[in-house]
């Protein structure tokens, strides 16, 4: 039965590539139509892979591993598949049986076999021994784990090439360079008795990650255990393994300092900022808005609008609300620049940035000016949840013409925020606080919010962006009209 592959799918026309951030199932296990096998990241969202087929899983890419869009990274070969061979991988399983077997080979010629650590990429000069799955003195059988290698990228398992006696020369914990003899082992009666048995004739198969091989394999045939073999080094391909998560993507500590790869998401962010600092001329203007009004309104009402409607009404409903009013009044901040051309939107789709473990997100709430107060709260809430659980959809993030970033919520008081290109505007809303103010001569206590408005000067002037933020403060301290619609 012909083996389902399991590719990289298409996540968007300027997504390239992708990490294979988690495998849920290991190689060799058995999957069911519809499980979910491997939870893939782009530079912009995650999304998870189910299997299209009843089988045996076989990966070729481990985690960690960045892949071009269309690479298969496993494949399920079907339920007829042989038990032995399911968590081999094909082309190990071709090498392992063209090969002549170490265990055979040093059992005729008594060699002692010698465990290595195995070339690894060409920019990876060493190995840390992170753990030892055998004692010293231990018997051991070919194909049983020995120990666990971990690299600056990847962690992988050497296996026994013969069985015998394990004799440890590289303790748990130590660096070591590629090539190191970290243990032999040593054939005997005993060791031979509990060695798996094969026929004479028939190459016995090796659970074994990829191999790398500096020349071609020798021919398929009857296994030669007339002749002894030269000693055995394993070399299995770390860059084809499917190491635990937090293997894959453990931190390295070098002396004062921890290094970890940074992920592609938080590339995508640090690239798209940078930009946004380089392609446009982005200036701040800053008011600030007494929420009283907003507080007031949301004590009065919580009670009836959770009852009726399931949600509570939070404040950034009312900011929403606020921003599209602002953006029909100065429809210059719902533009954008394209080469010498301006292009104004006709609709509202506001995005709304929300941080996650991972990085910052920005899902768009589509058509807001149309949506009630109730919807907002409901569609910002699944938004969350779906960063959260990493199911944001690039559909989720494009087409926004505004964003607001909301810094109070993790105490900010004043920031001034990068605008999320090709946008002309951001709004910063931050925490409030209790300051005194003058009103109707008379210093008071009010709860103040600082607003700060990032826009692109090439398009939108001072006098307009200023109008725009003072339209959302007049939203805010007098948010009855806009709750006509709720």
């Amino acid at each position: 039965m012909a083996a389902t592959e399991v590719k990289v799918p298409a996540a968007g026309e300027s997504i390239t590539s992708a990490n294979v951030a988690r495998w849920h199932k290991s190689s060799g296990d058995s999957v069911r139509k519809g499980e979910v096998l491997v939870t893939l990241e782009t530079d912009k969202v995650s999304t998870e892979l189910e299997a299209d087929a009843d089988g045996v899983l076989q990966i070729i890419v481990g985690e960690g591993e960045e892949v071009n869009i269309g690479t298969v990274i496993a494949k399920i070969e079907g339920s007829g598949a042989a038990p032995a061979a399911a968590a081999v991988p094909s082309a190990p399983a071709q090498i392992a049986a063209a090969t002549p077997a170490p265990a055979a080979s040093a059992a005729s010629g008594g060699a002692v076999i010698q465990v290595k650590v195995p070339a690894a990429g060409e920019s990876i000069t060493s190995a840390n021994v992170a753990r030892w799955h055998k004692n010293d003195g231990d018997q051991v059988a070919k194909g049983e784990v020995l120990v666990t290698l971990e690299t600056d990228k990847v962690s992988s398992e050497l296996e026994a090439d013969a069985a015998g006696t394990l004799k440890i020369l590289v303790p748990e914990g130590n660096e070591v360079s590629i090539g190191t003899l970290v243990a032999t082992i040593t054939p005997g009666a005993g060791a031979a008795a509990s060695a798996p048995s094969a026929p004479a004739t028939t190459p016995v198969p090796e659970v074994k990650p990829a191999f790398k091989q500096d020349s071609a394999a020798p021919t398929s045939g009857p296994e030669k255990s007339a002749t002894p073999a030269p000693v055995a080094v394993t070399k299995p391909d770390f860059s084809v393994l499917s190491a635990p998560p937090e293997k894959a993507a453990a931190p390295v500590k070098e002396g004062r300092t921890t290094r970890r790869k940074m992920s592609m998401l938080r590339r995508k962010i640090a690239t798209h900022l940078v930009n946004a600092q380089q392609t446009a001329a982005i200036l701040t203007t800053f008011n600030e808005a007494d929420m009283s009004a907003v507080m007031d309104l949301r004590k009065a009402v919580q009670e009836d609008f959770l009852k009726k409607h399931g949600v509570k009404l939070g404040f950034m409903s009312f900011f929403v609300k606020a921003v599209v009013q602002a953006l029909k009044d100065v429809p210059q901040v719902n533009a954008s620049i394209d080469g010498t051309d301006v292009v104004e939107n006709n609709f509202y789709d506001i995005g709304v940035a929300i941080g996650t473990e991972k990085g910052l997100i920005v899902p768009v709430l589509r058509d807001a000016d149309k949506k009630s107060f109730a919807e907002i709260e409901s569609e910002i809430i699944a938004y969350a949840k779906k960063g959260k659980d990493g199911k944001i959809t690039i559909d989720d993030l494009q087409g926004g013409g505004f964003t607001i970033s909301n810094g109070g919520t993790y105490g900010s008081l004043l920031s001034t925020p990068i605008l999320n290109p090709p946008q002309s505007g951001i709004l910063g809303m931050h925490t409030i606080q209790q300051r005194p103010v003058a009103l109707n001569g008379q210093v008071v206590i009010r709860p103040m919010m600082y607003l700060a408005l990032s826009y692109d000067h090439r398009l939108v002037d001072g006098k307009e962006a200023v109008t725009f933020l003072i339209r959302i403060k007049d939203c805010i301290e007098n948010p009855t009209r806009l709750l006509l619609e709720m």
